[in-house]
């Protein structure tokens, strides 16, 4: 998997971004999306706020904002076209492969991880996978929705070995 990291912050430690890569890639697998495309940036609460407010109309800063990536429209193209014009082929492989971004508030996983006493390293995995799982089409709206996700993350997170301590 391929996973583009921005720390926007300058706060993130090499080794926390090798462990969002790391977890990323283990979830991933798990969902047999190995092969698939994403980014991570890491922001402030101020930002969180921007964007929670730009794509939820939510006014106060959230922990990570998942944004899936669905093409607006399907592009279909016959066989003549793609013969003709190679590189249509390569740019709907890259659309096919591309899923989403999350945006991780660096300051809310702080804040969360000593409201909720387990590490920083913990929330921060917790986040990840949380944002990875919603642009993978899970969702928590519905007991049931919510009591299949949450199993997941956990299930994810414990294997790795990021449990809550």
């Amino acid at each position: 998997m391929y996973i583009e990291m921005v720390d926007e912050t300058g706060q993130v430690s090499e080794e926390m971004i090798k462990q969002t890569q790391e977890i990323l890639e283990f979830a991933a697998k798990k969902l047999g999306k190995e092969d698939k495309e994403m980014a991570v940036t890491f922001v402030t609460n101020e930002r969180s706020h921007e964007l929670n407010l730009e794509y939820r109309d939510t006014d106060r800063p959230t922990d990570v904002i998942s944004l899936e990536y669905k093409p607006e429209m399907d592009i279909a193209f016959s066989e003549e076209d793609l013969e003709d014009h190679p590189e249509l082929a390569e740019m709907m492989a890259e659309f096919d492969t591309y899923i989403g971004e999350l945006f991780i508030s660096v300051d809310k996983a702080r804040e969360q991880a000593a409201e909720y006493g387990h590490s920083f390293e913990r929330e921060m995995g917790f986040l990840a996978v949380h944002g990875f799982l919603h642009i993978n089409g899970y969702d928590h709206y519905s007991p049931e929705e919510e009591k299949e996700m949450f199993g997941l993350q956990e299930e994810i997170l414990t294997a790795y070995g990021l449990t809550r301590q």
